[in-house]
């Protein structure tokens, strides 16, 4: 779980991130969710475009991604969703996260 300074800290820099991945059209695939997983190992920090076509609402498919992930939710503003989850191999962490 991260803190409140934590997630700000995310936050200021997901502004500059392009969203990289897009979630739309359907179901959450297998295929959609190792995507994501990759994306979060190496670069920790994901942002994600919520198409006007995806049965989620962009909420309601953090909360999936969150759960199947195991990621932290870091900002869910109009149709984009930024997640975070530290990298399990330590060469491919980047960030450091103020201290709690």
């Amino acid at each position: 779980m991260i803190t409140t300074k934590q997630r700000a800290y995310l936050r200021s820099m997901a502004n500059t991130l392009p969203a990289l991945y897009i979630a739309g059209k359907g179901e959450v695939t297998e295929n959609q969710l190792q995507t994501f997983a990759d994306g979060l190992e190496k670069k920790e920090i994901i942002k994600i475009s919520v198409l006007e076509t995806s049965p989620y609402t962009p909420r309601e498919l953090c909360d999936i991604l969150v759960s199947e992930l195991d990621a932290e939710p870091v900002q869910v503003i109009g149709r984009k969703i930024v997640l975070y989850k530290q990298a399990k191999n330590k060469d491919n962490r980047k960030i450091v996260l103020p201290v709690k």
